[in-house]
């Protein structure tokens, strides 16, 4: 209480001072439409640019909830998608599940080796298993290869190991992807038969042959395409929609029907 006082006697000549031009703006203000008219508007300048300012500071700070949210809307959207019987059209009342969807995030990318794996921070606890799909809102990235109980190693469709079941959209030709190691955005689809129409731009997506991936998931775009060695089938080089470069978020996919599908034919194969 001494140091208020202390500092009041002290400034005493200059409080007096600032309560003076403040009584006197107010008098100013209120006795003249003109100033009132500005100081208003003026108070409306530096109260919107701090209202503003804050908003932009909230909004910021709480892109990790917005951005979780949307990736959970979007999941659930996927997941109506990929349990529609196309694939093109959502239809809202379907009952039979074939596919369940898990969104997670990559923590580690690999895109420059020869064989590339993506860490993602999803496991076993997730239920997350082994040779589960991995997508992104563009299209296919990989299949889990490894998973320890919170994270998983996902075989990245930039792998020489990788080969996935793809087709030339609205066909059923299909052939295999696989990767010539040249490019991070562009892989190789073969054993198109020479007979199949190509043309530049045509979209390539999965196959039904899969038992990993759903039918349609989009690939890519045929950039180029050329007859092998035997002149019999086309080799093409599709140019991936996703950016192998910058990928944050994905989805990972398990076909509930897969284990009754390796049952079946592990029975035939054994006859």
């Amino acid at each position: 209480m001494q140091q208020i006082a202390n500092f009041i006697i002290r400034y005493k000549t200059s409080l007096l001072y600032m309560l003076l031009l403040f009584i006197a703006l107010a008098f100013t203000v209120q006795s003249h439409s003109y100033h009132r008219s500005k100081f208003f508007n003026s108070a409306n300048w530096f109260s919107g640019t701090v209202y503003s300012a804050s908003s932009s500071i909230s909004s910021y700070f709480d892109l990790d909830d917005e951005n979780r949210a949307l990736v959970e809307e979007n999941t659930q959207l996927k997941r109506l998608l990929l349990n529609s019987p196309v694939l093109d059209s959502v239809e809202l009342d379907t009952t039979e599940i074939n596919y369940t969807i898990l969104p997670a995030q990559i923590i580690k990318n690999s895109y420059a080796n020869p064989d590339n794996y993506i860490t993602i921070n999803r496991g076993k606890r997730d239920s997350v298993k082994q040779d589960m799909g991995v997508i992104t809102a563009k299209g296919i990235l990989g299949i889990v290869e490894i998973t320890s109980n919170r994270f998983a190693a996902v075989q990245s469709i930039l792998n020489t190991k990788s080969t996935i079941n793809a087709k030339i959209k609205n066909t059923n030709y299909f052939g295999s992807l696989t990767w010539d190691t040249k490019r991070y955005d562009v892989v190789q689809l073969e054993d198109i038969p020479r007979l199949v129409p190509l043309l530049v731009g045509d979209t390539i997506v999965t196959g039904a042959m899969s038992s990993i991936f759903p039918e349609n998931i989009p690939i890519g775009t045929i950039k180029k395409f050329d007859l092998n060695a035997s002149k019999s089938f086309y080799r093409i080089d599709v140019e991936l929609f996703n950016d192998m470069t910058n990928l944050k978020n994905v989805y990972v996919i398990e076909n509930i029907n897969r284990p009754e599908v390796l049952q079946l034919e592990s029975e035939i194969n054994n006859q």
